[in-house]
């Protein structure tokens, strides 16, 4: 193979839901998050599978991937977070879109665009993105309740640390402004999930979680990424490798130039903190990753093999995160075009 190969498992990420759906109790609705092209496998491969698992319930980011992934997934809602946007409407009727209401402007323009249509809305409890404030969701709340939305939503912004005060006082929140409602109503995303019954309401909204990614450590692996090996060279002490001569050996070294670089994910600043694998044999990058190349000292090796594994059984998404300092929604979300694509 020429370039690299990103094998994704489907029903890895269908066994992730299911495991995120037993959290709950029974009258609590398990969705699923597939925006960002499904965090970049797929929302209409991904889309497709999690719907034939039961799932009825998505939410994409723009209304734009709801038009996408709405031939795949049947009559199931397709919730919209960024709402309804100016020049959506055509995109919400046509699609059969739920937009969440996230502002008093959204809600005229809902209203006289596309009124009767179906609607959520999304409150801010303290993270400051998006959402109605208090103010302006208890002036709009009584025309809210009565036109009847969907779903009543918001968004933890420290899940991924249980122990963090702004968890509890998002909650606490969330119930002052909801409480006593006759609509469903979700906090949950992953993290959420992790977090226990008191966060889940109606329904849950696993993301990353679906993905194998942090903060669900007992996730099952969903991708694997190996890369061919381009060439192998000697390299004698004194001498560089790659730009800006980061990388002298001090030793004799043998280096492989594998076939994948920035412009397929693997960003530059993962560098010299790295490493692929050889089977369970870990090899350090060397030099700085460039757009189509990184350099790899395999010179520990027996037998230089015609491709290094860069995610896998050895290193998930979440460590070659962490050696370029970021997360694994960022390295998952970033993955390449080039990469032949394996669905199994």
């Amino acid at each position: 193979m020429s370039a690299g190969r990103l094998t994704i498992d489907l029903d890895a990420i269908a066994a992730n839901w299911a495991s995120l759906d037993a959290m709950s109790t029974e009258h609590v609705e398990t969705a699923a998050v597939i925006k960002a092209d499904a965090y970049g496998l797929s929302s209409r491969v991904v889309g497709k599978r999690l719907a034939a698992a039961g799932v009825r319930t998505f939410f994409v980011a723009v209304a734009e991937e709801g038009v996408a992934l709405r031939p795949v997934v049947g009559d199931a809602d397709i919730f919209v977070f960024s709402g309804h946007m100016s020049g959506d409407t055509e995109l919400i009727e046509r699609a059969g879109l739920i937009p969440l209401l996230n502002s008093p402007e959204q809600v005229t323009r809902h209203f006289s665009l596309a009124a009767g249509r179906p609607f959520g809305v999304q409150l801010d409890t303290g993270m400051n993105r998006l959402g109605m404030e208090a103010g302006d969701w208890e002036a709009l709340s009584s025309e809210l309740m009565d036109a009847g939305p969907r779903l009543v939503m918001s968004h933890l912004a420290c899940a991924d640390e249980p122990d963090n005060p702004m968890n509890h006082l998002q909650l606490r929140t969330f119930r002052e402004m909801t409480d006593g409602i006759a609509h469903r109503r979700s906090l949950a995303a992953t993290g959420g999930i992790l977090m226990g019954p008191e966060y889940h309401f109606d329904m849950t909204r696993p993301g990353v979680g679906l993905y194998g990614g942090l903060p669900y450590s007992d996730a099952t692996p969903v991708v694997r990424l190996d890369v061919p090996v381009i060439q192998t060279r000697i390299v004698r002490p004194f001498e560089t490798v790659g730009y800006a001569n980061a990388w002298e050996a001090t030793v004799e070294s043998c280096i492989a130039t594998i076939a994948a670089g920035y412009a397929d994910g693997l960003i530059r600043a993962m560098g010299p903190k790295a490493q692929a694998f050889a089977g369970e044999t870990p090899c350090p990058f060397v030099g700085r990753v460039s757009m189509d190349l990184i350099t790899v000292d395999v010179s520990h090796l027996d037998d230089v093999p015609e491709y290094l594994t860069l995610i896998g059984p050895m290193q998930g998404v979440d460590a070659v995160a962490d050696a370029a300092g970021t997360i694994g929604y960022e390295i998952l979300t970033s993955l390449g075009a080039r990469y032949e694509r394996e669905y199994v």
